[in-house]
């Protein structure tokens, strides 16, 4: 299955599932807000997983790892705006193709979860900034899982932000094992 939208690219093997989307504006804003808001997001969100993605589910995964089993896998790549471009926090250079097993830990998780280890990774690629978050079921079973994760983020490509790009609609699918 292949993914894509806003300038994302991510081809999935077999037993994995994904979306890309961008958040939504508050229904609350005034109309004059929701117009200035909405230009204002274009940045996004996807979600790799080899489970069933629930539709509702936080950027970082609240609502989807409470679903995993010790077998699986999340990974969340999220863009942050054109200001954090090559600041301190996302100096690193490129997204990790390859992970260190070692570097997943309980402790890197937002909420603790049974046996369930996570790793958090700032970086600019292509002129855009990005956090990459992996979230694995067993954390230890890390090393398999790991190798997993490594064959998906080697099939993801990042382009350059172009205006087309910036409002190009995201396609998105499911997969399930």
């Amino acid at each position: 299955m292949q993914l894509r939208g806003h300038g994302i690219r991510a081809e999935l093997p077999g037993g994995w599932e994904g979306a890309i989307r961008v958040e939504p504006v508050a229904a609350d804003a005034a109309e004059g807000q929701l117009a200035a808001a909405a230009a204002e997001q274009t940045a996004p969100v996807v979600h790799l997983a080899t489970f069933a993605l629930p539709a509702d589910r936080g950027d970082f995964g609240s609502g989807a790892v409470d679903l995993m089993d010790d077998g699986d896998a999340f990974v969340a790549l999220l863009e942050y705006g054109p200001d954090e471009v090559d600041t301190p926090l996302f100096a690193a250079r490129g997204l990790p193709r390859r992970l260190d097993p070692r570097n997943f830990s309980g402790r890197s998780l937002q909420r603790a979860m049974r046996r369930q280890a996570g790793w958090q990774h700032f970086f600019t690629e292509s002129g855009r900034a990005f956090c990459l978050y992996v979230v694995l079921g067993d954390r230890g079973d890390a090393n398999r899982q790991v190798r997993r994760v490594e064959e998906v983020l080697a099939r993801i490509e990042i382009e350059e932000v172009l205006a087309q790009v910036e409002i190009e609609p995201a396609t998105t699918g499911e997969q399930h094992r």
